[in-house]
Formats: structure tokens, C-alpha cells, sequence
């Protein structure tokens, strides 16, 4: 029994990763909100002109459009949704929270409330503050500016990116059923994040069976 052809429009979805098939086109991850992580080819996407190659970047936001019925799709469109630029630690830990949706997340199994929390975690990270609330990077933003360079800066950075590594973490061990069903930890507390991260990366190693190697490289530069 042959499978429907099934065609997508405009999905809202992240690239999580890409690599090279035959000369010109990708064979693409991507994480949806509405259809959980899909393989799709980009055909043409490596030709110098192609529409497809300045589109198809990492932690941008993406409306995507498909069509198939195998375990790869077509993909037909993608556009931009915005810019969300990332660099040093946040970019590093972007990757991470890739890695993680990759190895754990089964393919076209729809998780929307983890979809937003990667999210939150990209904008949390490219903005430097907390989008945890509403008005939580106005507030941020006014804090800020009132302490000293020692607070501020590349040392505030670690802190940011702790704080949205613990809050995806947390989320995607209790969509993907491997959460101790207990209510969310103050991710805002500096103070419980140390043990906070440890109990997380237990449960995380549990279930990932081998290192990541986002993780060896993010262990390098800080401890977060």
C-alpha cells in the first residue's frame, strides 16, 4: 500500500542540520512546531545562486514548505522569518540544544511546547536577556545597566546561557517522557543552578548512551 503524498506550506521550523548529497543539493534536519523534526532534500541548494543556499542558515527562524511520501521530503520553499544573531558561548550552546533535538527526538513526532522553548531559548540567547516574561528583558536591560563592568559584559554571558541550556533541558525531558513529572525549578535562581544542571545531565546521559560533542567543546570553555 503506497503512502499519501503529503504537502506542507509554509511551516514554521528551524534548521538543525545539513549535509551534502550528491553535487548540488542537501539532505536537511529540520525542527517544526507542527510536525516534529523532518528530512527533507533541498535540491539545487549548493548551486551559487540558488535561492535555497542564503535561506537555509541555523538557528533562523524559517517558513518552510514540502512534499513527499517517502522518509525524505522535497522540500518546495523556504523563507526567512527573521534574523536571530548568535556568537562565542551562545552560539555554542545553540548547537547543543541542536544536538540534543537530533539524538533524542524521533522523526515526525510533533512536540509544540518544546518547539517553543527552543525557541524562547534562541531568542533568550541571541538577545542576551530573559524572555522568560513579557517585560523580563526590559527589566534586564534597566538591572544592567546599573552595575559594574565586572557583572556585565562577557561575564554575564555564562549566566544567560545557563539559564536557557536548564530551561530546554528541563523541557525536553518531560515532553519526550523522561521527566519526573515534578513542577519547573525557578530557572532564574542563580543559586539552584549548579545542582540543577547536574541532576538535568544525569537524566540527559541516560538517555544519550554515548558523549555529545557539543558538550566537550561548551565543557571547554566554561562550565555552565
Amino acid at each position: 500500500m503506497s503512502r499519501r503524498t503529503l504537502r506542507v506550506q509554509d511551516a514554521t521550523g528551524f534548521l538543525l542540520h545539513s549535509a551534502a548529497w550528491r553535487e548540488t543539493s542537501l539532505i536537511i534536519q529540520v525542527f517544526t512546531r507542527s510536525y516534529g523534526n523532518v528530512a527533507l532534500v533541498a535540491k539545487g541548494a549548493k548551486r551559487p545562486y540558488s535561492v535555497l543556499r542564503p535561506v537555509l542558515s541555523a538557528f533562523q527562524p524559517l517558513n518552510l514548505s514540502w512534499s513527499g511520501a517517502g522518509e525524505i521530503k522535497t522540500l518546495t520553499r523556504a523563507e526567512c522569518a527573521g534574523i536571530r544573531p548568535l556568537n562565542g558561548r551562545a552560539l555554542m550552546s545553540a548547537w547543543y540544544m541542536n544536538e540534543l533535538l537530533l539524538r533524542l527526538l524521533p522523526r515526525e513526532d510533533p512536540h509544540p511546547v518544546l518547539y517553543d522553548a527552543y525557541d524562547a531559548a534562541l531568542q533568550q540567547l541571541a538577545a542576551g536577556f530573559s524572555v522568560g516574561r513579557p517585560d523580563a528583558g526590559v527589566h534586564e536591560a534597566v538591572a544592567a545597566s546599573g552595575r559594574t563592568a565586572q557583572t556585565t559584559g562577557a561575564n554575564m554571558e555564562p549566566r544567560l546561557a545557563a539559564r536557557a541550556l536548564r530551561r530546554f533541558e528541563w523541557v525536553l525531558l518531560n515532553e519526550t517522557g523522561y521527566g519526573l513529572g515534578e513542577d519547573a525549578p525557578d530557572f532564574d535562581d542563580l543559586a539552584l543552578e549548579p545542582e540543577l544542571r547536574v541532576s538535568l545531565r544525569e537524566r540527559l546521559n541516560e538517555q544519550l548512551g554515548r558523549p555529545l560533542l557539543t558538550r566537550k567543546v561548551l565543557m571547554e570553555l566554561q562550565r555552565y
